[in-house]
């Protein structure tokens, strides 16, 4: 696995064409597969790939055409904590707390942590998802506090 310090944000001509190859491409039917042509230096490939491929490439062109770095994790990949810090933005220490913490399962191998894509992502969701109610309960409140205005 690619160390997360290697990733790189997109140029501008990768934006660029991202957008328009987005623009370009339609979801795909209800069909199970997609087929896929490829043109590179004269040489043509075609290819019959699912659906949830298709879907993620189209994501992959979105997430670069809006300027956003893409680098595709195995849910079963072992992620140092310094990966996995870097996945939840957050400081190292700050992940090391939730580990000893036991809000996210970890394992070691040495001294060292260790964790598991699924497991990190598994916990982002569940933090997100806490995160979107707290802001409708505060969405709700200040509503409530507008209405006795």
């Amino acid at each position: 696995m690619t160390a997360t310090a290697e990733i790189e944000l997109p140029s501008e001509q990768v934006k660029q064409k991202a957008k328009a190859a987005l623009s370009e491409l339609m979801p795909p039917e209800a069909s199970p597969n997609v087929e896929l042509r490829a043109r590179r230096h004269r040489q043509h490939a075609e290819a019959d790939i699912p659906t949830e491929v298709y879907r993620l490439f189209l994501e992959v062109l979105k997430q670069l055409a809006e300027g956003n770095a893409v680098t595709i994790v195995p849910v079963h990949a072992e992620l140092t904590t310094q990966q996995a810090a870097d996945i939840l933005n957050v400081s190292r220490p700050f992940l090391v707390q939730l580990l000893e913490q036991r809000r996210i399962p970890f394992h070691k191998v040495g001294t060292h942590r260790r964790l598991y894509a699924k497991d990190l992502l598994a916990y982002k969701r569940q933090d997100d998802e806490r995160r979107r109610q707290i802001a409708r309960k505060l969405t709700q409140l200040a509503e409530e506090i507008e209405d006795g205005y």
